[in-house]
């Protein structure tokens, strides 16, 4: 099986985390392991309807940020990569910073040092000068990526849930999952 690793902040978008989970699960070579913040479950109640306890049913696997030591705290831990949806600029300037002081941070790191996909679902408005820096140190690292989820209209989203399926589908892409009824860009 391919494990990502799914981390999940306190920064706006939890129906997009919840989607990637549910494509995650649809995929049957893939697996996922989900650590989500304190902060990440105050978003999601807030967000959605969702009961933490539903997020966490749709991981294969559970961690929560606490548990310093647990496997995706080591390199040895194997995993297809990770994904934070959405990635806080908090947790951003940890990882830029090699701060790892929980699970989340602590993963990140050793996906980075292991060279494997890390994709930043990043989130924030306006990016300040000091987000921006950040977010540009990470992305000249090998493997990773910053998508932030921002909207688009080439595929013609009628719904709020048809935008949010499309930006799952662009998270998930970087691991090798086509998500069904993706639209790429074909050109005009």
């Amino acid at each position: 099986m391919k494990k990502i690793i799914i981390g999940a902040t306190g920064a706006s978008g939890m129906p997009i985390l919840a989607e990637c989970l549910k494509q995650i699960r649809l995929e049957k070579e893939y697996e996922s392991a989900l650590i989500m913040s304190q902060s990440a479950v105050l978003t999601l109640e807030h967000e959605t309807d969702y009961k933490k306890e539903e997020i966490e049913q749709l991981a294969d696997e559970v961690f929560t940020p606490d548990q310093i030591g647990a496997g995706p705290a080591s390199g040895s831990y194997r995993t297809h990569g990770m994904l934070i949806v959405p990635c806080s600029m908090k947790t951003a300037a940890g990882i830029c910073s090699g701060y790892a002081d929980n699970l989340i941070l602590r993963a990140a790191g050793v996906t980075i040092k292991e060279q494997r996909p890390l994709v930043l679902a990043a989130r924030e408005t306006p990016l300040s000068p000091i987000h921006l820096r950040n977010l540009a140190e990470l992305s000249r690292m090998p493997g990773v990526r910053i998508i932030p989820p921002m909207m688009t209209f080439y595929q013609r989203p009628e719904t709020i849930d048809d935008m949010v399926r499309h930006m799952a589908a662009r998270l998930l892409e970087p691991f090798g999952i086509e998500t069904e009824g993706y639209r790429r860009w074909k050109g005009i």
